[in-house]
C-alpha cells in the first residue's frame, strides 16, 4: 500500500465531513464541495491500493450528489465502483452498481451514456459470468429502443444472439436473430441480413427443427449472396437426403469459418443428419437370419406333403 496517498485520502475525507457539517452560521450542507472531496480522496484510496476505503468515499459522493439531484455525477461514481469491482474480482457485485449507474443516467435525460455504462459493465464480466453479460446487453439493447437509436440496438441486440449462442439458449438465440433481422431491415443493411440468415438456418438445426430452417431460408435466402445460396441450398438437400458429409463439408464453408467466433463454433455443433439405412441388396456381415412366421413352417410342410401325394398319384396313374 502507498501510506503517503491513504494519509491523503483519509485528510480529503476530513474535509468533506467539514463540508457536511451545520452550524448557526452554516444552516445547510455544502454536498457539492462534500461531494467533490469524497471523489478526490476516491482517487487517492484507489491509487494506494485500499479499495474498499475508496468504494466507501465513492458511495458517500453518491449520497452528497443525490442531496443536489446532480444525477449525472452520480452515475460516474457508480461506474467507479464498477472498475474497483474489477480489480478486486468481486465481479459479482458489478451487476448492482452498472444498473444504478444506468438508471441515474436514464434519469438524467442521457440514455447513450446509460447504454455505454451497461456495454462497459458486460465487457467487464462477460469472459467469467457471460449470463450476467447477457443481461447486460438485453438492458442497453431496451434503453436504445426507447430512444430509438436504430444504430445501436443494432450492435446491442448482435451481442445478445452471439452470447445467446456461446451459451447455447437456442430457442432464444432464433428470437434474437429475427429481432436482429427485422433491426436492419430498418436500415436496409441487406448484406448483413443475408449473414443472419445463414446463422438463424444453423441455430434452427441446432434446436432439432429442420422445417424451421427451411422456412428461415425461404424467407431471407434472397438476402444471401451467391456463396451463402449455395452453401445453404447443399446444407438442406444434406438433410432432405440424410447425408452427413455433404452436411459437414457445407458447414466446413470457408466463410461461415470466418463468421464471428460463436457462429464459426456453432457449425461444429450442429447435429449432423442421420445417414440413411443399408438397402436390401447390401449384405450386412454376421447378420441375424431374417425373420420368418411360425405358420410359414407349417404351411410350407402341407404344401410339401401334398406335392409329394400329387407326385405319386400322377406315378401310379401311369403305371
Amino acid at each position: 500500500m502507498n501510506t503517503a496517498k491513504i494519509e491523503e485520502g483519509r485528510e480529503l475525507v476530513r474535509q468533506a465531513e467539514k463540508c457536511l457539517k451545520t452550524s448557526l452560521l452554516k444552516w445547510r450542507p455544502e454536498y457539492d464541495l462534500a461531494a467533490d472531496y469524497y471523489t478526490k480522496a476516491a482517487t487517492a484510496f484507489r491509487i494506494g491500493k485500499s479499495y474498499d476505503q475508496s468504494r466507501d468515499c465513492l458511495l458517500k459522493a453518491v449520497d452528497c450528489y443525490k442531496h443536489n439531484t446532480a444525477w449525472f455525477h452520480a452515475a460516474r461514481c457508480y461506474e467507479q465502483i464498477v472498475l474497483i469491482c474489477k480489480e478486486t474480482n468481486n465481479l459479482l457485485q458489478v451487476e448492482e452498481y452498472a444498473n444504478k449507474a444506468a438508471n441515474l443516467y436514464q434519469q438524467h435525460g442521457s440514455p447513450e451514456s446509460a447504454a455505454a455504462a451497461l456495454d462497459k459493465a458486460a465487457k467487464v464480466v462477460e469472459q467469467k459470468h457471460p449470463d450476467m453479460a447477457l443481461r447486460f446487453y438485453q438492458h442497453a439493447l431496451e434503453v436504445s429502443m426507447i430512444e430509438d437509436s436504430s444504430r445501436s440496438a443494432i450492435e446491442y441486440c448482435s451481442k445478445v444472439s452471439r452470447i445467446l449462442v456461446k451459451l447455447r439458449m437456442y430457442d432464444q438465440a432464433a428470437d434474437a436473430l429475427r429481432r436482429e433481422i427485422g433491426l436492419n431491415q430498418q436500415c436496409e443493411s441487406y448484406g448483413q441480413i443475408g449473414r443472419l440468415a445463414v446463422v438463424l438456418v444453423m441455430v434452427q438445426l441446432a434446436r432439432g427443427d429442420q422445417v424451421a430452417a427451411e422456412k428461415a431460408f425461404k424467407e431471407w435466402g434472397n438476402c444471401c449472396d451467391a456463396q451463402e445460396v449455395q452453401t445453404l441450398e447443399m446444407l438442406l438437400q444434406a438433410y432432405d437426403d440424410e447425408d452427413p458429409d455433404t452436411a459437414l463439408r457445407a458447414l466446413s464453408s470457408p466463410f461461415i469459418k470466418h463468421m464471428d467466433v460463436e457462429y464459426a463454433l456453432l457449425a461444429r455443433e450442429v447435429p449432423l443428419p442421420q445417414g440413411m439405412p443399408a438397402s436390401k441388396a447390401d449384405v450386412i456381415k454376421n447378420a441375424t437370419a431374417s425373420y420368418t412366421s411360425p405358420n410359414a413352417d407349417v404351411s410350407q410342410s402341407e404344401d410339401g406333403a401334398g406335392d409329394a401325394a400329387d407326385e405319386e398319384e400322377e406315378e401310379g396313374g401311369l403305371c
